[in-house]
């Protein structure tokens, strides 16, 4: 049975990198003693060490211990193996191009499916949607699909940012892009405000934090989802 926790940031403003969710993570984890990292998406373009490191450093505080794909002699066996799976945030387009690349996509999404626990934030959110087409990164690489691994039935739009009606920003709002996105493509949009998660359960999906999410559906108004509900009854 698939178990996830998706979501829309690795950090929120004011605390460290995961410590708003570090409690969700310990219980989500619990009897977990290693998890293997994926650092393909490469926030600001740092080294995968780095990124490791970093997602090292925050899981010892919970006791589990990081590895890095890439410290692997073989990728696909280290997800074959792995007790449980996180996929940090970046660039979207990096991270599918490199799965794609070192050949995991189809390991990666038969282990999740199977239970192996798997924890992604931004990017490594919009990897469980349908596809990678609402993410807000720009395509510094050509993937070679936007085909995602399918975990939940609709996409993901992380960080998504309501508009502010004091901003003199005249650019389109995150809203607008969505509904661009829905002229060619049928595909539901979940808005995941930050500070928000995911936390799946086989066909289960609740909406976790202290904020609303937003749903969009094509040729319908937006609709707010509230926490702590079970939203899969939405896309049945």
């Amino acid at each position: 049975m698939k178990k996830l926790i998706i979501a829309s940031t690795s950090t929120v403003h004011g605390s460290g990198y995961l410590e708003y969710i570090l409690p969700t993570l310990s219980e989500f984890f619990k009897g977990v003693k290693s998890i293997v990292f994926i650092p393909y998406a490469r926030p600001g373009g740092i080294s995968y060490d780095e990124y490791t490191d970093i997602a090292r450093k925050a899981f010892a505080k919970i006791d589990i211990y990081v590895n890095g794909i890439h410290e692997f002699d073989s990728p696909k066996t280290a997800l074959q193996n792995a007790e449980g799976i996180f996929t940090g945030g970046g660039n979207t387009f990096e991270l599918v191009n490199q799965i794609y690349k070192n050949d995991v996509f189809t390991d990666l999404k038969e282990v999740v499916e199977n239970g192996t626990r798997y924890f992604g934030t931004s990017a490594g959110s919009n990897l469980c949607g349908v596809t990678m087409m609402n993410t807000n990164d720009m395509p510094i690489v050509y993937p070679p699909s936007f085909k995602t691994f399918e975990f939940i039935p609709f996409n993901i739009n992380a960080h998504y940012l309501d508009p502010n009606p004091d901003s003199t920003h005249m650019g389109e709002t995150r809203e607008t892009r969505i509904k661009e996105y829905h002229i060619f493509n049928e595909t539901s949009v979940l808005g995941l405000r930050e500070g928000s998660w995911l936390e799946v359960n086989g066909e289960s999906i609740k909406l976790k934090g202290d904020l609303t999410a937003r749903l969009f559906e094509q040729n319908k108004v937006p609709e707010e989802l509230n926490s702590n509900e079970e939203i899969g009854q939405y896309f049945k």
